[in-house]
């Protein structure tokens, strides 16, 4: 496992306000584990200032990119522009999350193809508590 991390922005292609995850905590040749923050005023912002819950499927997707971002630096390639094709049981404990909070998002490999198919099981949690669960499947393009 990496003691150092990389910054979000080293790893993934996004940036400005599609930017979500805040930190890399963690990273190991079967996970990412980061830290997302729900920030005042950001884009996805229901009508109440909440996070809606399908928020933590980006959480998710970006965290699995964060993954393969890594993956690809450690062979000395550049990280690769990915989509999420789709996820499996979606599961979420609650309804929305409140601006301010803070949540640790964890993808945990299932498999992964050179040619660029990948899954990945995914979790949002508070401590202990898992407030929202996924498998999410992606691709990669050269």
């Amino acid at each position: 496992m990496s003691r150092e991390q990389p910054t979000p922005e080293t790893l993934l292609p996004h940036r400005g306000p599609s930017l979500l995850l805040d930190r890399i905590l963690e990273r190991s040749d079967e996970h990412c584990l980061a830290r997302v923050r729900v920030a005042p005023g950001a884009w996805y912002l229901d009508e109440r200032g909440e996070a809606p819950a399908w928020v933590a499927l980006e959480w998710m997707a970006q965290a699995a990119s964060a993954f393969s971002g890594s993956r690809h630096l450690r062979a000395g390639r550049a990280p690769r522009v990915g989509f999420l094709l789709g996820t499996r049981r979606f599961e979420t404990v609650v309804p929305a999350f409140p601006v301010g909070t803070e949540f640790e998002v964890e993808a945990r490999l299932i498999f992964i193809d050179d040619l660029g198919p990948s899954a990945f099981a995914c979790l949002v949690r508070d401590g202990a508590d898992i407030l929202a669960r996924a498998t999410l499947k992606a691709i990669e393009v050269p």
